[in-house]
């Protein structure tokens, strides 16, 4: 059973703050935006030539932030589980989004998957369902952000080390690049085939 009800969630955060980051329950705009740098320092400095498949992708707001910072990959793919999310997306970024719950199904390989706290609501069960169906998907790497601690909320999902390390371990990732000194109590995980 789900921590939250996912839909119901976000859609209230829609309705009271509109298409924003806080739309997609990010703290701030300046929060969104160090989160998606985090992620694109953990990702090779040039991806014109790669694939990246965005996993629960919101409003689509990754993708404006690499097109802003001319970075953008060969080929974007969003991928979110809510359908109001993937319309907006799609409108926002002329992209290719598709509509699918990845807790039970694969996103489409790619050389890069990442994740911008999209696992935040999620059940620790569904975590790892994420978890693993994004690196199995991924050629190169997966790259995603969490909140990073004990869990400690009713709403929100956190992930410990020990627990990020189980999940390499068990995923058999041959590294594993671990970022926690941007923003308190997140952190930006890259496992790399």
């Amino acid at each position: 059973m789900p921590r939250i009800d996912s839909e119901a969630f976000y859609k209230n955060a829609i309705k009271k703050h509109g298409f924003t980051p806080a739309g997609v329950c990010w703290l701030s705009f300046s929060h969104q935006q160090i989160r998606f740098e985090t992620i694109c320092e953990l990702l090779p400095e040039d991806i014109s030539n790669f694939t990246v498949t965005d996993a629960g992708c919101g409003f689509g707001d990754f993708y404006t932030y690499l097109k802003n910072s001319a970075l953008l990959p060969q080929k974007y793919i969003g991928i979110d589980a809510l359908e109001t999310m993937c319309s907006i997306a799609k409108e926002k970024t002329a992209q290719e989004i598709l509509h699918a719950d990845i807790t039970n199904t694969q996103p489409p390989v790619s050389d890069f998957i990442v994740c911008s706290g999209a696992m935040n609501v999620l059940t620790a069960f569904e975590t790892t369902l994420f978890i693993q169906n994004c690196y199995k998907s991924s050629k190169k790497a997966f790259i995603f952000n969490i909140l990073c601690g004990e869990d400690k909320s009713e709403t929100y999902n956190y992930l410990s080390k020990d627990k990020i390390g189980q999940f390499a371990q068990e995923l058999n990732v041959k590294k594993l690049l671990l970022r926690e000194d941007y923003l308190n109590d997140d952190i930006t995980v890259g496992f790399y085939r």
